[in-house]
């Protein structure tokens, strides 16, 4: 049975979305707390493919990781991530291979921005490592079930 985001079946560590056909190859996720994202084919319109959302996934949640670790120390003057694959199609279906995150982080001058520059190794360590829920389940590989709610037994 699909849960609907908010919904009182969902447990404390549940997350989820729900999406909504809107036009010809696009679609609206929204979540529990009533965000809402687009995302489409990625032909003229510039609403993000499904791959690129997972792009962003990944380099979000290690930027947040990485910007809450830092930021202890140090304000960011920029802070940037680019995040990259190769969408391939080969024995094993569509996929990305090659994923990388690259982080350009500048911080000021003195004391407080030498403890953030200083700790930005161990900080990207630990969100490959540990902490980004969404590139540690890229990585370990969860199977994904799916269901059709309307399929005749």
């Amino acid at each position: 049975m699909t849960q609907t985001p908010g919904s009182s079946t969902e447990s404390e560590n549940s997350r989820s979305v729900t999406l909504t056909r809107i036009g010809d190859g696009r679609f609206k996720a929204m979540n529990a707390r009533g965000g809402e994202t687009f995302f489409g084919t990625g032909g003229l319109d510039p609403d993000f493919t499904p791959v690129e959302l997972l792009l962003a996934a990944i380099a979000g949640c290690s930027a947040i990781d990485v910007d809450l670790i830092t930021g202890k120390r140090s304000e960011a003057v920029s802070f940037d991530v680019a995040c990259h694959g190769e969408k391939v199609r080969d024995e094993q279906g569509n996929h990305l291979r090659d994923i990388r995150v690259v982080f350009d982080v500048r911080f000021p001058d003195g004391d407080a921005g030498d403890q953030a520059r200083a700790v930005m190794p161990r900080a990207i360590a630990q969100t490959r490592d540990r902490l980004c829920t969404v590139s540690r389940t890229v990585a370990l590989g969860e199977p994904v079930v799916f269901e059709d709610v309307n399929a005749q037994d």
